[in-house]
């Protein structure tokens, strides 16, 4: 009777997280635009300018990314952790860009070790 209870209880706990982290990758599915960063190390006013200008993000259900951060990003792929708390993006090469993630209905903020970049959802 006892290990009937807790299988019980497990299960519904794996299914609780499982539908709040599907709940903020839906959130992430969208197009962002880049509106404010907050250099942590060194950059250029141009860099910060480009950013600014040209910084976009758009999150595909299947698990991909495109856009434009400090380059252009044409066939990224990324992934959501700790119930959307952590972000990766990996680029074409696969080389991964971590950073702790805040989602919002309209805002995404992304606080990696050179920057933090908060983007509004287009």
């Amino acid at each position: 009777m006892k290990n009937s209870k807790l299988f019980t209880l497990v299960i519904a706990v794996v299914v609780l997280l499982m539908v709040s982290c599907h709940t903020k990758r839906n959130k992430l599915v969208n197009s962002w635009k880049v509106t404010a960063i907050e250099p942590k190390t060194p950059m250029s006013d141009s860099t910060k300018n480009a950013i600014l200008t040209n910084g976009t993000l758009t999150f595909t259900e299947d698990g991909h990314v495109t856009g434009y951060l400090l380059r252009e990003i044409t066939d990224g792929t990324y992934a959501l952790t700790k119930k959307g708390k952590s972000l990766v993006i990996k680029d074409e090469v696969g080389t991964p860009y971590p950073c702790e993630s805040t989602i919002t209905e309209d805002k995404l903020i992304l606080d990696a070790k050179e920057a933090k970049i908060t983007l509004d959802k287009i």
